[in-house]
């Protein structure tokens, strides 16, 4: 009933009846906004075609010394003894630096000390017997020099008997031809002449016998000469061979040792920089036992691991930008460096295993990663009164530039990518 008493006209009306006075603003010349739109295209067309924009990725690495710094493993499971040094300590290639005791213990006790008693007790028994070797040897070789002299002394005497034989027998056949000479003129009697050719016979089988008697001295000689050479050879291979039986022993007591306990050296000279163990603690096999740092002329280089698709941009000599992660870039800023090599193959997991801080946001399936030694122009830095500088090991972030191109050659990358999906094959002529 109430909303018959109005006309619908009247309450159109009402709707659609302005509150306020309507104020119209001259709009700007059609010259001006012409100018404006022509100025913003002008000034678009001459951005995307002469400005330009380098492609940059961020890539992880680690700021490493040369020479490296010394990780010192537990080379087998077992117990530190004794600590050597302490940190900070300067030591020098061969220095002891633990002692681990990594020997087994059975009901019957140690068996390193019982293995090493038993093989020193082998030894002592192996130069007991040298020395009796030797002093047989010692003796057995008088002995035969005694007879060697004894007959010398015969042949010698031998040799002076013959020769006074020979010359008595040279008499004796002179003479037996002027006896046959007397005989002719009746000066002696046959058993003159007789009893004189038995002399000479006698003579001569007395220096025969001489003869025979130095053949056999000079042969008996030569014997005991060969004898005493024999002799001495033989006492010496049974020395010998003992000599080597102690040597076999005393590698023996070497591994024996070695399994019982080991003193860890120093590799090289430098600073320790930290001890990870102490005494009577228990290690694992490559558990790390301590760390040292070179000491002398060090040289600071950041380590990248670049994918592959960003090697044909790069080259040695290229400039980048690093941030460090113990000197935040909004206090410190970003430093420096260049890059002085890049492999040409791609690097080993057990390369990237010796490093700490290898890509980690990466997939296991991306790319091979290339290694690249970036030369740094800063090594320390002043903070509140306080100097700074890098280590080992410390984490980085470089901004490496890539490829430089034009802002329109960047619009239209996926019209290149859309136009190679589309292509047919190429033919090579």
């Amino acid at each position: 009933m109430t909303n018959n008493i109005y006309r619908q006209e009247a309450i159109d009306y009402k709707k659609f009846h302005w509150k306020g006075k309507a104020l119209l603003l001259a709009g700007l010349p059609v010259w001006l906004i012409a100018l404006l739109s022509f100025s913003f295209v002008a000034i678009l067309i001459l951005t995307l075609t002469f400005c330009r924009y380098t492609q940059r990725i961020d890539v992880r690495g680690e700021v490493i010394t040369l020479p490296h710094s010394i990780n010192v493993f537990a080379p087998q499971q077992g117990f530190v003894v004794r600590q050597m040094v302490s940190q900070g300590q300067s030591v020098k290639k061969g220095d002891p630096l633990y002692e681990l005791d990594v020997s087994r213990t059975t009901s019957t006790g140690n068996v390193s000390d019982t293995t090493t008693a038993a093989i020193n007790e082998k030894i002592a028994t192996a130069n007991e017997i040298i020395e009796k070797i030797a002093l047989n040897k010692q003796e057995t070789l008088e002995a035969l020099n005694a007879q060697l002299l004894n007959y010398t002394a015969s042949l010698k005497e031998t040799t002076l008997m013959q020769e006074a034989s020979l010359t008595g027998l040279n008499k004796m056949r002179s003479s037996l031809a002027n006896y046959d000479k007397y005989l002719r003129q009746g000066l002696i009697n046959k058993d003159q002449y007789n009893n004189q050719h038995a002399l000479f016979f006698q003579q001569q089988n007395t220096y025969q016998s001489l003869a025979s008697q130095k053949m056999q001295l000079e042969s008996q000689l030569t014997q005991l000469k060969s004898d005493i050479v024999t002799k001495s050879a033989d006492y010496d291979n049974q020395i010998s061979s003992y000599k080597n039986q102690i040597n076999d022993f005393r590698n023996q007591l070497v591994e024996s040792n070695a399994s019982g306990g080991l003193v860890i050296k120093a590799t090289t000279n430098g600073r320790v920089e930290s001890l990870s163990v102490t005494a009577g603690q228990m290690v694992d096999k490559g558990s790390s036992l301590a760390q040292i740092k070179p000491t002398g002329n060090i040289e600071y280089y950041l380590v990248l691991w670049l994918p592959n698709n960003s090697l044909p941009y790069l080259k040695p000599g290229d400039a980048i930008n690093i941030r460090y992660d113990a000197f935040p870039s909004d206090k410190f800023g970003q430093f420096p460096g260049t890059i002085m090599s890049i492999s040409s193959v791609p690097a080993t997991r057990q390369e990237m295993a010796e490093y700490n801080n290898v890509n980690g946001n990466m997939n296991q399936q991306e790319s091979s990663l290339y290694k690249t030694i970036v030369e740094l122009k800063h090594k320390t830095f002043t903070y509140n009164n306080k100097t700074l500088s890098l280590s080992n090991g410390l984490k980085a972030q470089a901004m490496v530039f890539l490829e430089e191109r034009p802002l329109y050659m960047w619009m239209f990358t996926p019209f290149y990518k859309i136009s190679q999906s589309v292509s047919g094959p190429i033919n090579a002529d």
